[in-house]
């Protein structure tokens, strides 16, 4: 060997050397899953199994809740030991009726109490603090992006009960558009890597974009695929190497209806109008000016079309006042209100005894599969594109048999928050392209390590044994 190539080969096992993926601590021997499975869904638990903890990144209507399921029944069955999933509020009981659908054993809790030995238990995440982690060999997070607030009371709570079980799942669908901090709290709760020695290898602070975090050009590539090392990422089963064949969605209407208002009201002294700013005090103060005002819109579409279910997304008490007293059949699910009110009053609605629900998407826009509905409206916006995103999921998903509608009021000076929305899903989509080439990557990997095994037994020509001798 030259002088040339052992220094090309040293460097190569530098090159080797720095690269980070996660370590596979999980089972080695993976029983047959379950048949109700499609292929991709079969090949994601089959990884989540072997790599122990790791992560379900799939989009809305892809089957997550199988994926979680079946993870955790064959957690139970391989360690002998409870394994505990937690899940948005209403969506517990969701996934007691899939898992029965399925053909797997699992109970919504509300209290360990209820925990009769070793099983998959589902409680809601209200209720973490009732359970001790000793008593599980594997937590599930359904609708994981709850760990996105950085040093939040939740995330906190979650990352700690986690590292006193053995194996974890995290379950969500393509996380929120250029949040990679995001990612990094998946991480720390995987146990892969800490959030900021991700932070401090793949990204650089921008203060041109008031500090926010955003990847080195070199590293874009090299980061997706540390997290494909740890997770499963799709929008739609080609991304896995599937057909896509009955997961095509359904077509989306968006409708943007402004309503006028009076910019006389509320000008500064000198002012011929008033001057409305992007600051929160600015928008929250014409929100309540024009919160009646939008009401009385969505009221009309809602009385347009009677036979229709419809949930109307609001983002304020105020608002929610205001779109009850101009619906007669609405029924609102307010953050005050008891958990088990609020719970009764979601599953009546997916249930088809409530004909038009009033709340907001932080209580009910994760998680639950409303494709029974195609009708919803927002009494305004806020600049979250992922509870824009999320709220729009319960209906827009794998499985709607009918084209969706979305009616958006917004008052003429609120323009500003639908175009930063439209902005963010424009962000969002390069996002899920740099995400969804890292899996094919990975996919493509996958193949060519696929060990040779010989079926036949090779037999030497009879010529060429001649010339051997």
């Amino acid at each position: 060997m030259t002088d040339a190539s052992q220094t090309l080969d040293r460097y190569y096992a530098f090159l080797a050397r720095k690269r980070r993926s996660a370590i596979p601590s999980g089972l080695k021997r993976i029983p047959a899953l379950n048949g109700a499975m499609f292929g991709y869904q079969a090949d994601v638990t089959d990884f989540l199994l072997r790599i122990g903890s790791g992560a379900a990144l799939l989009d809305t209507g892809l089957g997550k809740s199988i994926i979680e399921l079946e993870y955790g029944r064959v957690m139970v069955e391989a360690n002998h030991k409870s394994v505990l999933m937690l899940a948005p509020l209403a969506v517990g009981p969701q996934h007691e009726r899939e898992a029965a659908k399925f053909g797997i054993e699992a109970k919504y809790v509300r209290h360990p109490s209820e925990i009769t030995g070793p099983g998959i238990w589902i409680t809601n995440y209200e209720r973490l603090h009732l359970f001790d982690p000793g008593g599980f060999c594997a937590l599930i997070l359904d609708e994981s992006s709850l760990l996105k607030a950085y040093g939040g009371k939740t995330s906190k709570a979650l990352i700690a009960f986690g590292e006193r079980v053995r194996y974890r799942l995290a379950a969500t669908a393509t996380p929120a558009p250029n949040d990679h901090m995001e990612l990094g709290q998946h991480s720390a709760f995987l146990q892969v890597m800490p959030s900021n020695e991700m932070l401090a290898r793949w990204f650089v602070a921008d203060q041109s974009e008031m500090g926010r975090y955003r990847l080195k050009r070199y590293g874009v590539e090299d980061f997706w695929s540390w997290v494909a090392s740890w997770a499963r990422m799709a929008g739609r089963p080609s991304d896995l190497g599937y057909s896509d064949d009955g997961f095509i969605l359904p077509k989306l209407n968006q409708d943007l209806h402004y309503v006028n208002v009076d910019l006389t009201l509320g000008r500064a002294g000198g002012e011929l109008f008033r001057a409305v700013d992007t600051s929160a005090t600015s928008i929250h103060k014409e929100k309540r000016r024009t919160a009646p005002a939008r009401a009385e819109r969505i009221a009309e579409l809602v009385a347009a079309e009677p036979g229709e279910a419809w949930v109307v997304w609001c983002d304020t008490d105020y608002e929610a006042d205001e779109l009850t007293a101009r619906i007669p059949d609405a029924v609102e699910v307010r953050g005050s209100m008891p958990l088990e009110r609020k719970e009764e009053r979601l599953v009546a609605f997916s249930t088809g005894k409530i004909r038009v629900l009033v709340t907001k998407s932080s209580i009910a826009g994760f998680g639950l599969n409303w494709q029974h509905c195609a009708r919803c409206a927002f009494a305004g916006l806020s600049f979250s594109y992922e509870s824009y995103y999320q709220a729009i999921r319960r209906f827009w998903r794998f499985g709607q048999k009918r084209p969706v509608n979305v009616h958006i009021a917004l008052a003429e000076t609120e323009g500003v928050i639908w175009h930063t929305i439209q902005r963010k899903a424009r962000e969002h989509e390069e996002m899920k392209r740099a995400m969804n080439a890292a899996m094919r990557r990975a996919v493509i990997e996958r193949e060519m390590k696929i060990p040779y095994r010989p079926r036949h037994v090779a037999r030497i020509p009879s010529w060429l044994k001649e010339v051997a001798r």
